[in-house]
């Protein structure tokens, strides 16, 4: 692969922007940032981009899908999304599912295992997110009740909606065969049993993240010190916040040892309230994330799938029924929604929308314009639109052949 020099872009780097630079990208890293523009030498490739910005890949740690397919679809779903995602500035993502079966989850955890750390061609799939059968049904918003259930602890294997074709021990016997694939599990920890299943997911290594939940601040505050480190698309889907009752969102906004994820398309949460949020927690603890679907980058009408109900692209996604069902954002107009809606400077966005879920996430060398970190990064026009992303130093979309 020969060493690409790219001019002419200004780029968002970890402190500031920084224009007249050369970006030096060798053997799928960053290796300098060196002021000034620089001829080509041999063995070397330059690229002019004048007017552009250059901002590390998007990361998003809560898709469901994208593009009419959904992570739990037959025919290799995970590997279509993940080729898929590029378009949008995306360069690495943890599948999400929605509450299933077993069967469905195994053969999921199954495609994510195989991915994993494979061709660089699409985006990086990393461990995946369930938005686990561990949620309280008053909170379910779009989980199939049908799947929900109590952890075991509680003594319940029968499902909340009365259905017990399986148990809560069959979820967990699944999940513990691919617990290295599992990156995040969304549960509500107020349930019965739920807070022991915080700790047990927590010694595993698995990130615990609290949602579609109606604890109250006491109990949030208990599940934090049980090792939850992660609060599910902040203030949807989880008891509202009173200023004498402030309920896991207050709890959350209040610790610093919990990573907030906000749905920023300005319809799931006001942008005067994601500013709240940022400053309260800052950007060092605030995950821009889509919660997309299938539906995500498809025209209003549209239909399409989040597991196995049928939802419409709107504003958001939304069920029959008209129960808002993820939403159609795709992590581009994440970044756009902060920058313009929200006030938030490129910087900020950057690490909102890359460096704090690359960190939450572990992933060193990730997320960041920096000498030595993974040469992800998506080159933006002078409206924020995405024209190019590069994966591992090298173009992933458009195709090369495409231009």
């Amino acid at each position: 692969m020969a060493r690409t020099l790219l001019s002419g872009a200004d780029l968002v780097l970890p402190d500031r922007v920084a224009s007249g630079h050369t970006l030096v990208i060798d053997d799928g890293q960053f290796a300098h940032i060196v002021g000034g523009p620089r001829a080509a030498g041999a063995g070397e490739q330059r690229l002019d981009r004048p007017g552009m910005l250059v901002v590390p890949g998007f990361i998003d740690v809560h898709v469901h899908g994208a593009a009419g397919v959904d992570v739990l679809d037959a025919d290799r779903a995970v590997s279509r999304l993940a080729s898929q995602l590029p378009r949008w500035g995306v360069t690495a993502f943890c599948p999400t599912t929605v509450a299933c079966a077993p069967a469905p989850l195994r053969e999921f955890l199954t495609e994510v295992r195989e991915l994993r750390g494979g061709p660089p061609r699409r985006a990086r799939v990393l461990p995946a997110h369930l938005e686990s059968n561990f949620v309280n049904p008053e909170y379910r918003g779009a989980q199939p009740l049908a799947c929900l259930r109590r952890p075991p602890a509680a003594g319940a294997a029968a499902a909340h909606a009365g259905a017990a074709e399986f148990t809560a021990r069959d979820i967990l016997e699944v999940i513990d065969h691919f617990r290295p694939d599992i990156g995040i599990i969304t549960m509500a920890p107020e349930l019965d049993g739920g807070l022991s299943l915080v700790r047990a997911f927590a010694a595993a290594g698995i990130r615990v993240s609290l949602g579609h939940s109606g604890a109250t601040f006491e109990e949030a505050q208990a599940a934090i010190a049980a090792g939850a480190r992660q609060a599910t698309h902040l203030f949807n889907r989880m008891r509202a916040m009173d200023h004498r009752d402030p309920g896991l969102t207050g709890a959350v906004l209040a610790s610093e040892d919990v990573a907030a994820e906000l749905v920023c398309d300005g319809h799931h949460v006001h942008p005067a309230v994601m500013n709240v949020a940022i400053a309260a927690k800052g950007s060092s603890r605030v995950m821009a994330i889509t919660d997309g679907t299938a539906g995500s980058g498809l025209p209003p009408g549209t239909h399409a799938r989040l597991g196995g109900a049928a939802i419409t692209v709107g504003d958001v996604a939304r069920l029959d029924d008209g129960t808002i069902a993820g939403s159609v954002l795709t992590m581009d107009r994440a970044f756009v929604t902060l920058v313009t809606k929200c006030g938030i400077d490129l910087v900020c966005a950057a690490q909102l929308c890359a460096t704090t879920p690359a960190r939450e996430l572990g992933l060193v060398g990730h997320g960041v314009i920096a000498p030595g970190a993974a040469a992800d990064f998506a080159l933006l026009d002078s409206r924020l639109n995405v024209v190019e992303t590069w994966i591992a130093g090298e173009r992933v979309w458009p195709e090369p052949q495409a231009t």
